[in-house]
């Protein structure tokens, strides 16, 4: 127990201050994005950029190009949320997705981590100066439903906290095995976090309609 302790309190002090930023504006951005509030998007384009520093130099090249696609989704959000309402709209709404689109972005989605699995499986074929990517069909299904979940958000979908949800339990292990404990850290609180906006979003989405 006293040697676990130590190695416990040997890792914290010499944590990378760039995931312990990480782990403060990925929280934040959360946070706001549960109470459907508009610092969601400035919080979160923070954390992009702290991520892509990180992730490019764990060769986690998905999450690294992932994090590209979040950081114009971030931007398009923010937008869409402060002049996308309709005219007789304050704000835009939380809603719910139809049967229809529920099954197309589920579609999508599984073949988004085939497609990008397969590619980033042999991206150091492609680009030889490339470390091989660590666990590439994992990092695609991250990267894919990821990119669904932020699409989703960015439209103001309840839907999207389910995609968290997955993304949230893969991250947290990939994350974890890859020894990037901060990030593994914030996957695991992200986890709790995917239910309470679900729920909250739930909420709201039925306040619209009623």
């Amino acid at each position: 127990m006293t040697e676990l302790l130590r190695q416990s309190l040997d890792y914290f002090l010499s944590i990378d201050i760039t995931e312990a930023l990480g782990l403060i504006f990925g929280l934040l951005c959360v946070y706001f994005l549960i109470k459907e509030n508009v610092f969601t998007w400035p919080t979160g384009i923070t954390y992009i950029l702290l991520s892509l520093y990180i992730f490019w130099t764990q060769q986690l090249y998905g999450d690294f190009i992932l994090h590209i696609f979040f950081l114009i989704l971030n931007i398009y959000g923010w937008y869409y949320w402060v002049y996308g309402k309709k005219d007789t709209e304050e704000k835009v709404v939380v809603r719910w997705l139809s049967l229809r689109w529920n099954v197309v972005y589920l579609f999508l989605s599984l073949i988004g981590v085939l497609a990008f699995g397969l590619f980033l499986s042999n991206i150091h074929v492609l680009f030889p100066n490339l470390i091989p990517a660590s666990v590439p069909y994992w990092d695609a299904a991250t990267t894919s439903l990821s990119v669904t979940a932020m699409w989703l958000t960015a439209r103001k979908k309840v839907e999207n906290w389910i995609y968290w949800f997955a993304v949230d339990i893969l991250a947290a292990g990939i994350y974890f095995y890859k020894g990037i404990y901060f990030y593994s850290l914030l996957y695991f609180v992200y986890i709790g976090l995917a239910v309470a906006g679900y729920l909250e979003w739930k909420k709201l989405a039925k306040q619209k309609i009623s």
